[in-house]
C-alpha cells in the first residue's frame, strides 16, 4: 500500500491534494475515475461541467502514475431526434 495524491488540473492551474490517500496500486485508476466523476456530479449541480480537466495521481516521490481526463470519464448520450 502506498500514498497517492489526486491533483486536479485545469490547463495550467493545479489544485493540489495535500493529504493523499493510502491505496493499493491496483486501485488507483478506479479511485481517480471515481474522483473525476464526483467532481463532475457536483459541477452538474451548478449547471456547468468543464471537460478540459484532469485528475493527475502522483506517488509519494512526486512521480505521475495515472491521469484521467474528465472527457474520458463519462459518455454523453444525446437524445434521438
Amino acid at each position: 500500500m502506498g500514498t497517492y495524491f489526486f491533483h486536479l488540473r485545469n490547463g495550467e492551474d493545479v489544485l493540489l491534494d495535500p493529504e493523499g490517500r493510502r491505496l493499493e496500486p491496483g486501485s488507483i485508476a478506479a479511485a481517480a475515475l471515481s474522483e473525476a466523476r464526483s467532481i463532475m456530479a457536483a459541477d452538474c449541480q451548478m449547471g456547468e461541467v468543464d471537460l478540459n480537466q484532469n485528475i493527475e495521481v502522483e506517488d509519494s516521490a512526486g512521480q505521475l502514475v495515472h491521469r484521467v481526463s474528465f472527457a474520458d470519464a463519462i459518455s454523453i448520450i444525446r437524445p434521438h431526434r
